[in-house]
C-alpha cells in the first residue's frame, strides 16, 4: 500500500539570517511527517499550494500595522543565563549548538522591523486563515497573527519583570501555565510545560476571535488560539528549538495531523 503523502507545510523567514531557525523547523516538520518548504519575501508571491503554514521568529512587528509608533527599547532590560543543567543529558550539546548556529545566521535578537517580511506574512495569513488551512505562529509568528486579527501588542515588557528579568535563554527555563479547556492543553497533553523566552514583545489586547490560553507567573501571554474550529495557534516560545521535548514534538504533529484532514 503507498504511504500516506506528506503535506507542504510553509515556513516563512527572513531574506537575511534566519538559517537557524529554518533548518530547526524544517526538522521538525519532517520529523512529524510533513514536507517543509521555505518562504521569505525574495520569493515573491509565486508559491506553491500549502496545505499549513509556520510563520517563525525574527524581527519585530511593524507597530504602525497595530496603530502605534516604535517605542525605543528600554536599555534597562536585562538578560539572564542560568547554568541549570537540568534535563537530559544530551542537551548539554544540543543547546550550545543551537546557540552557535544562531549566532553564524545572523538570528541573535533583531530589534528592528522587517516591512517586507510584514507584508509577506500577512498576505500569507490572512489567505490561510481564509482557506481554514492550519497556521502555527512561533514568536513574532504569534503576535502578527494577533495582529492580523485585529489585535495590539506591547513593544517592551519591562514592566512585568521588575521583580526579576525576563528569561532570554534557549534553554526550557519558564514554567507557563495553560488554560485546560484550550486545544492548545490538549495537544500538549499537560497544562503546564517548560519552555524557552528569546522575546522582547508580547501580545497585548487580544484580536477577534483570539483567545488567550498560556501565560507565564508575570501574566504575560505566552499562546493563543483561534476559537472555533479553525486550526490556528501561536506560542511566544520556540519549539522548534526543544526537539528534545515530547509535548513540543506533539505541537508539529498536529499541525501535520490538521494540515492532512
Amino acid at each position: 500500500m503507498a504511504s500516506e503523502p506528506r503535506p507542504r507545510i510553509g515556513v516563512t523567514g527572513p531574506d537575511r539570517g534566519g538559517q537557524a531557525a529554518w533548518l530547526f523547523t524544517a526538522f521538525a516538520v519532517r520529523r512529524a511527517g510533513g514536507r517543509p518548504y521555505r518562504i521569505r519575501p525574495r520569493d515573491g508571491d509565486d508559491l506553491p499550494a500549502l496545505d499549513a503554514l509556520v510563520i517563525g521568529g525574527g524581527a519585530d512587528v511593524d507597530p504602525t500595522l497595530y496603530g502605534e509608533v516604535a517605542e525605543t527599547p528600554d536599555l534597562r532590560e536585562l538578560r539572564r543565563r542560568s547554568s541549570s543543567l537540568a534535563g537530559f543529558a544530551w542537551s548539554l550539546l544540543l543547546f550550545p549548538l543551537i546557540w552557535v548556529a544562531r549566532r553564524l545566521s545572523g538570528m541573535r535578537g533583531r530589534h528592528g522591523g522587517d516591512r517586507d517580511r510584514d507584508a509577506l506574512e500577512t498576505r500569507l495569513l490572512e489567505a490561510m486563515l481564509e482557506k481554514h488551512r492550519p497556521v502555527l505562529g512561533i514568536c513574532r509568528g504569534a503576535q502578527l497573527l494577533n495582529v492580523v486579527c485585529g489585535g495590539t501588542l506591547h513593544q517592551e515588557l519591562s514592566d512585568f519583570y521588575e521583580e526579576a528579568p525576563n528569561l532570554n535563554t534557549i534553554w526550557p527555563l519558564k514554567t507557563i501555565d495553560l488554560l485546560s479547556d484550550s486545544h492548545l492543553a490538549t495537544v500538549l497533553g499537560r497544562t503546564r510545560c517548560a519552555v524557552n523566552s528569546m522575546h522582547r514583545q508580547a501580545i497585548d489586547q487580544p484580536g477577534r476571535a483570539i483567545q488567550v490560553v498560556a501565560r507565564d507567573r508575570h501574566n504575560v501571554t505566552q499562546a493563543i488560539e483561534m476559537a472555533g474550529d479553525r486550526w490556528a495557534i501561536g506560542v511566544q516560545w520556540h519549539p522548534e528549538y526543544l526537539p528534545q521535548r515530547r509535548e513540543q514534538r506533539r505541537l508539529f504533529r498536529a499541525l501535520i495531523a490538521a494540515a492532512r484532514a
